[in-house]
C-alpha cells in the first residue's frame, strides 16, 4: 500500500459545511425563500431522476447478487486474514448504522398506512380488510427490502476497499471513480473534490432526516405518555439532547461508543420483538410475514417498475430511493472500516439478503401489530394517524400492548438510541472521508454531528411538522449522489475481477486484457 499523509480536504470542508451553513443563514433571514427552493428541487428531481432511480436501484441489486454467488464471490477484502470484528458486532453496527430512527418510525407508521389507503399498484382489493394486510406488508418490504440495502453497501463497498486497502487511496468518496480515472482524481481534481463534497452533503441529507423523524415521533410520544405538549420547542430539546450525545458517542470511535450503542440496540430491539411476539399478535404477524414476504417475491417486479401515480412515487418509493442512494458513498466508507477480512460474498449476503429479511420481519412486528389492531377495532391506529400524522403511529400502537407504561418508553428509548447510533456513525464516517482516513480528530467528528440537529431543527419549523421538508431536502441532495454510484454497476465486477486474478481465485489475464487497471494505475 502506499504512503500517503491523509489531511483535512479543506476545499471539501468548506463546500459542504460551508453550503450547510448557507442554508442556515438563509433559513434565519427567509423561510419562505427556503421552503420554496426545497420544494421547487424536489418536484424537479421527481420528474427527471425518479424512473433513473428505479432501475438503478434494479441493476445494482442484481449486479452484486450475480458477484456473491459467482467464483468472484470468495475475493477476500482488506488485506486482513480475519476480520476485526465479531459477526454479530459487525451486523449489529450494519443494522442499526442504517435502520437508524426511520426504522422504527416507519416500521410502526408505513404499513398501517398502506392498510388503509392501498398503492395505486393493488388495484380491486379494499383498504382495511383482511385482503389488504399482505399488499400493505409487501409494499412497505418493497421500500425497505432488498433493493434498499443493496445501494447502500454493496457494490459501492467493493470498490472502495479495493481502492483504500488495496492500492492505498485515501477513505474519501471519490475513490469510488478510482478505476476509472486512476490518481488524478485524487489530487487537483475539480470532479474529486465535487464527488466528496456532493456525497457529504447528501448523507448529512439523510442523517438530518431520522434526527427531524425522532423529533417528531419522540415530541408525540411524551406528550402522550407524560402530557408534555407537542411543540416545536419539546422537539427542538429532543434534538438538542439527541445531538449532544452523538457528538460524544462520535468523539470516541468505532470501538467504543459506535459499537457499544449498536450492540446495546440490537440486544433491546430482540427483546422488544420477543415480547411482541409472545405478549403480543404473535400467531398474526408470524403468518403476515411468511404470506406477505410471499406477495413481496411475487409483484417484485411490478413495484419496484411501477411508474403509474406520480403524485404516490415522489412521496414514497422515489423518496425512499432518493433517502438511500445519498447514504451509497458514506455507507460504502462505512461499512469498509467494519469488513476488513470478510469476502465479498460475506458482505453482499450480510447487506443485499441478512439486513433485508430481517428488515422485513421487524416491520411485519412492529407495523403487523397495528394492522391487527386496526383489523379488530376499526379507527384505533388508524384515527391517531390521520389526525396527528405519521408520528404517531408507534405510540398508538404500543398503547394496546400489555405492560404498556413500560413498552411505549422502551419503543422511544429504542428510535433515539438507533438514530443516536446512526448520527455518530454518520459523524464519523463524514469526518473519514474529509481526512482520508479512518481515525478523524475529535473536534471534527463532534462539528459534524452538531450541524446535523441544527439543519434538522430548521427543517423540522417549514410546513406540515417538518415531514415534507425532510422528505424534499434528502431527495434533492440525492441527485448528484445517484451520477456517483451509476458506473458501479461496470466498475464493481470489474475491480472484483482483478482481485481474483490476485488472489488466485481465477486465471490472471493477459496485458491487454487488464487494460482498464493498467490505464487506472497508471
Amino acid at each position: 500500500m502506499k504512503n500517503r499523509n491523509f489531511q483535512v480536504d479543506w476545499p471539501v470542508f468548506g463546500i459542504s459545511g460551508g453550503l450547510l451553513l448557507v442554508f442556515v443563514i438563509v433559513a434565519a433571514i427567509s423561510m419562505d425563500a427556503v421552503t420554496a427552493f426545497v420544494n421547487s428541487s424536489f418536484a424537479l428531481s421527481i420528474k427527471y431522476f425518479g424512473a433513473f432511480w428505479q432501475v438503478l436501484l434494479l441493476a445494482t441489486f442484481f449486479i452484486a447478487i450475480f458477484l456473491a454467488f459467482s467464483k468472484y464471490g470468495k475475493v477476500k477484502l482488506g488485506k486482513l486474514d480475519r476480520p476485526e470484528f465479531t459477526t454479530f458486532k459487525w451486523l449489529a453496527m450494519t443494522m442499526t448504522t442504517l435502520l437508524a430512527g426511520g426504522g422504527v418510525f416507519w416500521a410502526a407508521a408505513e404499513p398501517i398506512y398502506h392498510f388503509t389507503s392501498l398503492p395505486p399498484l393493488f388495484t380491486g382489493i379494499e383498504s382495511g380488510t383482511q385482503q389488504a394486510v399482505n399488499p400493505a406488508l409487501a409494499q412497505s418490504f418493497m421500500h425497505w427490502g432488498f433493493l434498499a440495502w443493496a445501494i447502500l453497501g454493496t457494490l459501492s463497498t467493493i470498490v472502495i476497499m479495493y481502492g483504500h486497502y488495496h492500492k492505498g487511496m485515501p477513505l474519501k468518496p471519490r475513490t469510488l471513480l478510482y478505476p476509472i480515472f486512476g490518481e488524478k482524481i485524487m489530487t487537483r481534481s475539480w470532479l474529486g473534490t465535487a464527488v466528496d463534497s456532493f456525497s457529504i452533503l447528501a448523507v448529512v441529507a439523510g442523517t438530518i432526516g431520522p434526527i427531524g423523524f425522532l423529533g417528531l415521533q419522540a415530541s408525540y410520544g411524551l406528550q402522550e405518555i407524560m402530557g408534555i405538549p407537542d411543540t416545536f420547542t419539546t422537539q427542538l430539546y429532543i434534538i438538542m439532547s439527541v445531538v449532544a450525545v452523538s457528538a460524544i458517542s462520535a468523539a470516541t470511535g468505532l470501538h467504543k461508543g459506535i459499537e457499544f450503542l449498536s450492540n446495546f440496540n440490537v440486544i433491546l430491539a430482540i427483546v422488544l420483538m420477543a415480547f411482541i411476539l409472545f405478549l403480543g399478535p404473535g400467531e398474526f404477524i408470524v403468518n403476515a410475514f411468511i404470506s406477505s414476504f410471499g406477495t413481496y417475491l411475487q409483484e417484485f417486479m411490478p413495484m419496484s417498475t411501477f411508474r403509474g401515480d406520480s403524485t404516490w412515487l415522489g412521496g414514497w418509493t422515489i423518496f425512499f430511493w432518493g433517502w438511500f442512494l445519498g447514504y451509497g458513498p458514506m455507507m460504502a466508507i462505512f461499512i469498509s472500516c467494519i469488513s476488513r477480512g470478510r469476502t465479498i460474498k460475506e458482505i453482499i449476503m450480510a447487506v443485499a439478503i441478512i439486513a433485508p429479511i430481517v428488515t422485513c420481519f421487524w416491520f411485519t412486528v412492529l407495523g403487523g401489530t397495528g394492522i391487527s389492531f386496526e383489523l379488530q377495532n376499526p379507527g384505533l391506529i388508524a384515527g391517531p394517524l390521520s389526525e396527528a400524522g405519521l408520528p404517531a403511529a408507534m405510540i398508538s400502537i404500543t398503547k394496546y400492548l400489555p405492560l404498556s407504561s413500560i413498552i411505549g418508553p422502551a419503543f422511544l428509548i429504542l428510535t433515539i438510541l438507533f438514530v443516536i447510533t446512526t448520527s455518530d456513525s454518520m459523524a464519523y464516517t463524514i469526518s473519514a472521508a474529509v481526512t482520508g482516513n479512518n481515525n478523524p480528530t475529535v473536534g471534527l467528528r463532534m462539528f459534524w454531528a452538531l450541524m446535523m440537529g441544527v439543519v434538522a431543527a430548521i427543517l423540522l419549523s417549514i410546513g406540515n411538522g417538518g415531514i415534507d421538508a425532510l422528505q424534499s431536502f434528502i431527495v434533492v441532495t440525492a441527485v448528484p449522489v445517484s451520477l456517483i454510484l451509476a458506473p458501479m454497476c461496470w466498475v464493481a465486477p470489474k475491480v472484483a475481477g482483478q482481485l481474483a486474478q490476485e488472489q488466485g481465485i481465477v486465471e490472471k489475464k493477459t496485458t491487454e486484457e487488464n487494460g482498464f487497471y493498467e490505464k487506472a494505475n497508471a
